[in-house]
């Protein structure tokens, strides 16, 4: 057990080291967006790269902010009858859940994606827009980053609630 604890640990670790990144990648955003603003209407001044730049941090933010998101049990839940029940219970469902949605659908994205982000890597496919950032591949391989965060903080979670059905039995 303490191996399978070890595990989970060290993705919790991981999750949370990205997702204080994200926070401070939320705030620089947050502040570029009101620059971007500040020179377009102050002084009208634009950059097609500095609103590409928002969009590249938004997705970075939403994409590899999920697994976190998974951790600290943000995501959108329909618990009417879930927060009623045992812990144990609880631990099933999710284990459940984990196992028959959650780690599939991130296999799923990661295959699917595959090929697309490769794609667009063999070009290094840049931006259509005159001025922006020539490296649409770099947003597009998020895709499948998303899906292998996802995945592994999935893995915890089902092996925590693992823990707790095995050793709710001790």
């Amino acid at each position: 057990m303490s191996v399978l604890r070890a595990i989970v640990n060290s993705i919790d670790a991981f999750t949370d080291y990205t997702g204080r990144f994200l926070a401070w990648l939320c705030i620089a955003m947050a502040a570029l967006t009101a620059l971007i603003v500040f020179l377009r209407y102050g002084f009208n001044i634009g950059s097609i790269a500095a609103q590409e730049a928002v969009i590249y941090m938004h997705g970075a933010l939403f994409m590899l902010g999920a697994a976190y998101t998974l951790k600290v049990d943000g995501h959108v839940r329909v618990d009417i009858f879930y927060q009623r029940f045992s812990a144990r219970a609880q631990a099933w469902i999710n284990s459940l859940g984990g196992i028959i949605f959650l780690l599939p659908f991130c296999v799923f994205i990661f295959a699917i994606s595959w090929s697309y982000v490769t794609e667009s890597w063999a070009i290094r496919e840049s931006s259509p827009e005159a001025g922006g950032i020539p490296a649409v591949f770099l947003l597009k391989s998020l895709v499948p980053l998303m899906a292998i965060n996802l995945f592994c903080q999935g893995l915890a979670e089902v092996l925590r609630n693992a823990l707790v059905l095995v050793e709710g039995d001790a």
